[in-house]
């Protein structure tokens, strides 16, 4: 059985040996010495000068809605998982869909313009599979409407702009280390902003708006993450590299052997290098795409639709509407295994079926 991923686990005695030292201070949460010391690591490794270690990669957005004191409408993507848009309306405010780029599957900036209203307040967009989005345009967007703009940055630990950490890009950028991610801390995600105000007041946020010893700033959460996850984001950093080699190694595999299906892969950012956070392939057809995953179940490979349907149609808790490219690549797009443990033996294996599937 192959599934669709796995998680990355690391030598388990490295992981115990930070928790020998959890025993030793009995100190399990409430950002204790493991959970600062990985703030410090990952923003070293990252080269930002802020960052927040948080529950995970929705209470970041939430936060950043709430930080940003948003209301109204949030104009974001129909293509992009379910916490983006249920974030939105957790936090009160409207999601406005804007249709994506048939090519990079990012929210298309030349549509954003005609979707804003007097009750627009900021735009929420998601770099797909870690593709940044066009964030000059966007940039400019905002600054002319006087938007706020977050970016869900969930896949895209690691990516960089024309040598630029893409989280510093927005008002607010948050990063989901949830274990199916390349990088991850069990679950665990991450709020980065450049301004130390928006800083500050996230972290009391995180911390039930808590600002002294008997004394409250505004209304908070419990966004803190524990010592245990700590611990595994600071051993699986150690491993980062090899990681990002053998996802590229897997990725380049699959790039050269299914170069005769038909199908095409997103159009990743020029000034960027793609972080194989996933596997897309964009087929000719839905149809296609249900013959191969069919016969991929046959062989108990496991693949994922993701993401299918478009939010723009999927959701009881608001009015359908139709996303014509959305709506197209969202019925078309099919996730292939990547993960550390997933063999060129099997990678093999998997491009065959596909090609022998596409050719039956």
């Amino acid at each position: 059985m192959i599934p669709i991923t796995k998680p990355f686990l690391p030598p388990q005695q490295e992981y115990s040996d930070l928790l020998n030292g959890v025993w030793k201070r009995e100190w399990l949460t409430n950002m204790g010495p493991l959970a600062s010391q990985l703030e410090m690591e990952l923003k070293e490794h990252l080269q930002l000068k802020h960052l927040l270690f948080v529950t995970n990669g929705t209470v970041a957005l939430q936060m950043a809605i709430k930080a940003l004191d948003l209301k109204g409408e949030i104009i974001t993507t129909p293509f992009s998982f379910v916490a983006t848009t249920s974030s939105i309306v957790w936090e009160g405010c409207m999601p406005v869909f804007v249709d994506i780029s048939e090519k990079s599957l990012n929210i298309d900036p030349a549509k954003i313009e005609d979707a804003i209203t007097p009750a627009t307040t900021a735009i929420l967009a998601t770099h797909v599979y870690g593709n940044p989005c066009d964030v000059d345009t966007i940039n400019l967007i905002a600054k002319k409407h006087n938007l706020k703009v977050i970016y869900d940055g969930a896949h895209a630990f690691g990516v960089q702009v024309n040598g630029r950490s893409i989280f510093e890009f927005g008002d607010i950028s948050t990063c989901s280390l949830h274990a199916t991610k390349l990088y991850h801390s069990i679950e665990g995600g991450l709020t980065i902003t450049t301004n130390p105000e928006i800083l500050k007041k996230i972290s009391l946020i995180r911390n039930f708006g808590i600002s002294g010893y008997d004394s409250f700033s505004e209304l908070g959460i419990n966004g803190k993450n524990s010592e245990f996850h700590a611990a595994m984001g600071l051993v699986n950093l150690r491993y980062i590299e090899k990681i990002a080699e053998k996802r590229k190694q897997i990725a380049d595999i699959y790039d050269d052997k299914l170069s005769g299906v038909r199908c095409y892969r997103p159009e990743w950012h020029p000034g960027s290098v793609n972080n194989n956070a996933y596997y897309p392939i964009i087929f000719e057809s839905e149809e296609l795409l249900l013959k191969v995953k069919s016969e991929l179940d046959k062989n108990e490979i496991f693949t994922r639709r993701y993401f299918y349907p478009s939010l723009s149609s999927a959701l009881p808790y608001l009015a359908k509407q139709s996303m014509p490219i959305a709506d197209n690549i969202a019925s078309r797009v099919l996730c292939l295994p990547l993960y550390y443990d997933l063999t060129f033996e099997e990678v093999d294996l998997i491009c065959r079926l596909i090609l022998r599937t596409q050719n039956n």
